[in-house]
């Protein structure tokens, strides 16, 4: 594929076409993840436990932050493949000036207003006097620099998405070994502290976006940079929010709902219990985004073919990937509760939040066998243009599951009915979203039947 002609996504073996496709898009996810652990171990150790604490305070503003880039990242880059297995390459090069656009409007908006307001957004976000510090200094930093992080994670999108997997992993892979060599020198040898992990995120992102900002200015690529493609075009513009708005409601309802767990976990178990859920939050996303790049694979496949009415190639996809995903998140539960002090020790050797993180991983994975699947459903529908259902999904598990278990089980069960309500959601969002692609391939074979009933009647 990289050689390159991304029509063999219709007519090459379903197999082989996720194994090319999802190994480097697994890998590009787990360095991604990888990422925040490297990050989170470092201050754990560098700077202290509270510091974790103040790290987990600021997811909110990360998935907001990840919100806005994926509004137009993913959009553009399902889009883009529906306009390869359209044959429009000059459709597709439109849409890339348009996500690189869009990515630096976005960043500047979002990052702007929420430096202004910073002290009362992390104080409403669960900090306290104690870990206000920590957040801050941490958030600043990243603030600055999102033009550099949306540009970036955006087009790795994009070049995924139009041919190139191997070269998107390799974004990853080099911005991940750069933070691995930055992170400890700014925190341990220029003693920086939290400010420190930021600034080696924000090198080692700008490194990885001259990277991939190369390979579109390239007249080797198969789609590339051309200067009238750099003009906003109102239907592009909204075609890429239809499809990114699914991946954009699901993080901004994340953000929503840590907010309500971080004030949680304030109120039930103090500063420690929040960073016991930022332990909880990364090793839980390690394995998530390793189904999140199986979905990424899957992803320029199901678009391509169902841009090209090829249903059956789509439905193999779909088989493929779910097998995949609940095998991945199996494994997660399994480590999970076998190994919890080993998981855990990597963060942090204080008892007293080694002790919370604990109780918080066992409990928070208990439904992870079937978040697998779940994932590969939502991201499924979105894939092949279905916002609306994918949507619903998306919102099923943030708000009809967890925020009313985040409302009933604490007051009932003190900290642990924080973690309980996290496998409770996980459970009904995956009968939920079964229930939905049932509908879906139901209503996929009538259509189908009429169809096959309407040509025989006409021969």
């Amino acid at each position: 594929m990289e050689k390159n002609n991304p029509h063999t996504l219709g007519s090459a073996p379903i197999g082989k076409l996720l194994l090319q496709y999802s190994i480097p898009a697994i890998i590009g996810m787990t360095l991604t993840s990888l990422y925040n652990i490297i990050d989170s171990i470092f201050i754990g150790h560098g700077v202290g436990a509270l510091a974790i604490s103040g790290l987990a305070i600021t997811f909110p503003l990360m998935n907001l932050l990840v919100a806005f880039c994926t509004l137009v990242g993913v959009g553009g880059a399902t889009i883009s493949s529906i306009r390869l297995g359209q044959k429009d390459v000059k459709g597709t090069e439109d849409i890339l000036g348009n996500v690189t656009i869009l990515c630096v409007i976005n960043a500047i908006f979002y990052g702007g207003i929420t430096l202004i307001f910073l002290d009362p957004i992390l104080y409403f976000f669960g900090a306290s006097e104690s870990t206000l510090p920590y957040a801050r200094d941490f958030m600043q930093i990243i603030l600055l620099g999102s033009p550099i992080s949306y540009v970036m994670i955006g087009l790795n999108n994009i070049m995924r998405a139009t041919g190139y997997p191997k070269k998107a992993m390799l974004s990853s892979m080099l911005t991940v070994g750069c933070n691995i060599i930055l992170a400890p020198i700014c925190i341990f040898v220029l003693n920086w502290g939290i400010r420190g992990a930021a600034l080696s995120t924000i090198a080692s992102q700008f490194i990885g976006m001259i990277w991939v900002l190369h390979h579109f200015a390239s007249s080797k690529s198969y789609i590339r940079f051309k200067r009238p493609s750099f003009k906003l075009k109102k239907k592009i513009i909204l075609n890429i929010f239809s499809i990114g708005m699914s991946p954009f409601v699901m993080n901004v309802c994340a953000c929503c709902i840590v907010i309500f767990i971080n004030n949680r976990l304030l109120n039930y178990g103090g500063d420690l219990a929040i960073g016991a859920f930022g332990i909880l939050n990364r090793i839980q996303m390690l394995f998530v985004m390793i189904v999140m790049g199986i979905t990424m694979g899957m992803q320029p496949i199901t678009g391509y073919n169902y841009g090209a009415l090829r249903f059956d190639r789509v439905k193999r996809t779909l088989k493929l990937g779910i097998i995949a995903g609940t095998s991945i998140t199996t494994a997660g539960f399994l480590i999970s509760e076998l190994f919890p002090e080993v998981l855990v020790g990597m963060f942090t050797t204080n008892h007293e939040l080694t002790e919370q993180a604990k109780l918080s991983l066992q409990i928070g994975v208990m439904a992870f066998p079937v978040v697998g699947s779940q994932i590969i459903i939502t991201q499924f529908f979105q894939s092949i243009g279905k916002a609306t259902v994918s949507i619903f999904l998306s919102l099923s598990r943030q708000l009809l599951f967890l925020l009313p278990g985040l409302a009933l089980f604490p007051p009932l069960y003190g900290v642990e009915g924080v973690w309980f309500s996290m496998p409770s959601s996980d459970f009904l969002a995956f009968i939920t979203a079964l229930i939905m692609l049932l509908y879906h391939f139901k209503q996929i074979k009538k259509k189908s039947l009429s169809s096959a009933q309407t040509q025989q009647s006409n021969i």
